[in-house]
């Protein structure tokens, strides 16, 4: 199949909108005709990281390629960082905005969750903002049979 690349950008706050691009991604996976168990991994690790730019950062933006061998995906985000990614990757850590709590996030399980769904994570992070590099291998058990 064809390559997919796309480039969403993250709205900060903007939680009506986040889960849009997890919701995209999945459609094509599905007609893809990856199995279900790989697709629900992939658009975990996505919804979680796009909610964390949602609710954590400035905003930003994700660029996502599908090949048929791997799924790739960068999130960068524009400030405020992560202060210690050691901290922040403890399940139930959580720096989240009372927005965010109100709205039913900031549990503390985003980062847990994508590192526990994803064949590789890369987190760096600065003042100046942070980026989450996945990337998911495509097996042929992931193909439905």
């Amino acid at each position: 199949m064809e390559t997919y690349s796309k480039v969403y950008n993250i709205e900060k706050h903007d939680i009506s909108n986040a889960g849009t691009i997890a919701s995209l991604t999945k459609r094509e996976l599905k007609r893809r005709g990856l199995t279900r168990e790989f697709v629900k991994k992939v658009t975990i690790g996505l919804y979680e990281a796009e909610i964390n730019v949602v609710i954590h950062s400035y905003g930003g933006n994700v660029s996502l390629d599908i090949t048929d061998e791997y799924i790739e995906i960068i999130f960068k985000d524009t400030g405020p960082g992560i202060d210690s990614i050691d901290e922040a990757m403890t399940a139930g850590f959580s720096t989240a905005s009372s927005l965010a709590i109100e709205n039913g996030f900031g549990a503390g399980m985003g980062l847990p969750n994508i590192k526990a769904v994803s064949d590789e994570m890369l987190l760096t992070s600065s003042k100046e903002g942070t980026r989450l590099y996945l990337k998911f291998y495509i097996k042929s058990e992931n193909y439905e049979s």
